[in-house]
């Protein structure tokens, strides 16, 4: 016998904002029995997450193309409110000069991402941890973004990873084209948690087998605490900024929408962090 569908988690709204949490991609065999239940079969797990989860970041589009029949099958399987992440092809973000990427942006808008509909969440432009900030270059490449795609407005998001954009050049050209940067959470990479965007887009890496929900409960605590903050248009205490950007901590702002993606770490645990997240800032599963 199938097990039950799981009631649906709806989406935290926190005045005008949006709060949405979830892990990357749905297929992964150890959570075959300790997320998914046992006897699940495969093909219904992107029904049974979306049905925890608030949000799923695609992590396939970064390796290849997708066809549009592979995003209308996951729109139609995931419930009303919820949304996707992408992350875009490595083809147009690994690459010695970005102003050249303008062919494979092209191409990835063009292979059916808006068949997700409403469902279609922000673009995670992820870069190499050896790529570094080209002032002129950057820009170049934030050009060829487009804001709009078959009528939808399509929110970026980029993913840096070396300290070279660690400056507020890096900081103003991002807010000059209207693009969030992805704060590192728990992490290895640089962490660069600049409001440049109407929304906030997070990755946190450090979940860990030693603890039931991959974090002890006090760092979990900071976590939702700081995605309410940024969810009232505040900017949360304790993370790192950029000498000289004029976002302050404890600031207060129009509100934005988050998206937070338990990512890495222990991975197995990374559904029961999201999970214990989503409890954690006022979600809760709808009958």
């Amino acid at each position: 016998m199938q097990p039950r569908p799981e009631p649906i988690v709806k989406a935290a709204r926190h005045s005008t904002s949006d709060i949405r949490i979830g892990i990357g991609g749905w297929t992964y065999e150890p959570w075959r029995g300790t997320f998914y239940p046992e006897g699940l079969v495969q093909k219904r797990e992107l029904e049974y997450a979306s049905r925890k989860l608030t949000s799923i970041e695609i992590n396939g589009t970064f390796y290849g193309a997708q066809k549009p029949e592979s995003f209308a099958k996951w729109r139609d399987e995931t419930p009303d409110d919820f949304v996707f992440a992408l992350k875009a092809p490595r083809f147009a973000t690994h690459r010695r000069v970005l102003a050249e990427a303008g062919e494979s942006i092209e191409r990835f808008f063009s292979s059916g991402v808006t068949e997700l509909g409403a469902k279609l969440g922000p673009i995670n432009w992820q870069f190499a941890p050896t790529k570094k900030f080209d002032s002129e270059d950057f820009e170049a490449f934030l050009r060829l973004l487009p804001h709009r795609v078959d009528g939808r407005t399509i929110r970026h998001a980029l993913e840096v990873r070396h300290e070279s954009f660690r400056e507020p050049a890096f900081i103003a050209l991002a807010r000059k084209h209207g693009v969030t940067i992805v704060v590192a959470g728990d992490s290895k990479y640089p962490q660069i948690a600049a409001l440049t965007a109407p929304f906030v887009y997070a990755r946190i890496m450090g979940t860990e087998e030693a603890h039931p929900f991959g974090y002890m409960d006090r760092a979990l605590d900071e976590w939702a605490k700081r995605v309410r903050c940024w969810a009232a248009g505040g900017m949360p205490q304790g993370l790192e900024t950029v000498d000289g950007d004029e976002a302050s901590p404890g600031g207060k702002g129009t509100p934005r929408d988050v998206y937070l993606y338990v990512i890495s770490g222990f991975k197995t645990l990374n559904p029961a962090a999201s999970m214990a997240l989503i409890e954690r800032v006022g979600q809760r599963a709808k009958q």
